[in-house]
């Protein structure tokens, strides 16, 4: 496995290429063109400027998180043609410069929610939170509204104001979409992609649905195990693999993170291994990677992502605020450099153990 940390990029991350070379055992960044709009082409001379950047911070792209669908593409409106088009152009232009892996989620309208980015914890640090309870209460233009606010001053992914300006025409375009038109605009998807994606070696790495469950009455078909190895098969080729995210899969506590990356084996294509504590059915808070500050064994997943021989790139996902940083919800660099220094002193363990 290959430590890395998640990089928006100069102009809009407050973590440094220089910071992040100094976390021990962190060798590369994922990364991504946050100011390329969604649907437009990444052009390859974007890609090695960024690359060019990486590689003079003394790290290398290990991914690219997200080249981001258009929802024409999910809705599988006619503009779908040019917006898939403009995707296979971009992954083109990554293959052209070397870079072989896309995290991507299909989620309608929202990437991910959250009804909380900084609820206090005894310890005084802060942690994003979900109630579903609080999601219910809320109309989605004004759950933007007041994400907006709390975002301590960045553009937070999935979250981009030029889209979420038109959230109620959004809902509208989804409003025939269900499950299985979903799923079926996916595998129409991955199939338009599969050409491009087995001459430059691309390896497709689908994020889970976060939460697990639908929200505001939005379909999701990346929710469990099932969901997982159905679309595996669906479009059964090796360039069509996971995202393993503990934190988005373990949003709900009935799925067994350590039976999908077992069911997954050998098409998991990157991992984002964070903790959660659950607190009732649709109420969580993020935590601490450390295992006994949340719900979920991160000793058992790096295990199974070991025991399955996962050789991908792996990453500290959400981590607290701590220690008064200012910075992204979720992406500031002390609790995440706390991740990946506890993850890769897991995995350490993990490999003398099998050794003896």
């Amino acid at each position: 496995m290959q430590m890395t940390l998640r990089w928006f990029g100069s102009r809009h991350d407050s973590v440094t290429l220089e910071q992040i070379r100094q976390i021990p055992g962190v060798t590369g960044v994922i990364t991504t063109l946050y100011d390329v709009p969604v649907g437009e082409v990444w052009t390859l001379e974007e890609i090695h400027k960024l690359k060019d950047e990486v590689r003079a911070g003394g790290l290398e792209i290990a991914g690219i998180e997200s080249v981001n669908i258009h929802d024409a593409i999910k809705v599988g409106i006619p503009e779908r043609e040019k917006y898939i088009d403009n995707y296979i152009t971009t992954l083109e232009n990554l293959g052209k410069a070397d870079i072989h892996l896309v995290c991507y989620n299909f989620m309608p309208v929202f990437d991910w929610t959250r009804s909380d980015l900084a609820k206090m914890r005894d310890d005084g640090s802060t942690v994003l939170s979900y109630d579903q309870d609080l999601i219910d209460k809320i109309e989605p233009e004004k759950l933007f509204s007041q994400i907006d606010v709390n975002s301590n001053g960045f553009i937070l992914p999935g979250w981009e104001p030029e889209r979420l300006a038109h959230v109620k025409e959004l809902f509208e375009l989804y409003k025939e979409v269900d499950n299985e038109k979903l799923f079926g605009n996916l595998v129409y998807f991955l199939n338009r992609i599969r050409p491009v994606c087995e001459k430059y070696h691309i390896k497709m790495a689908i994020h889970p649905d976060d939460p697990g469950w639908p929200v505001f009455n939005l379909p999701r078909i990346m929710k469990n195990k099932e969901d997982a190895v159905r679309l595996l098969n669906a479009v059964d080729a090796d360039f069509n693999g996971l995202t393993l995210c503990s934190g988005s899969f373990g949003s709900n506590p009935q799925n067994n993170i350590c039976e999908i990356i077992h069911a997954a084996k050998g098409r998991i294509h990157f991992a984002h291994v964070r903790n959660l504590i659950h607190h009732a059915p649709g109420k969580f808070d993020e935590a601490a990677h450390l295992s006994k500050d949340g719900s979920l064994d991160m000793y058992e997943i790096m295990k199974a992502l070991y025991d399955v021989e996962f050789d991908g790139p792996v990453r500290p996902d959400h981590g607290r605020a701590i220690w008064g940083e200012i910075a992204m919800p979720g992406y500031g660099l002390y609790d995440r450099a706390l991740g990946a220094t506890y993850l890769n002193g897991l995995l350490e363990a993990i490999e003398k153990s099998d050794r003896k």
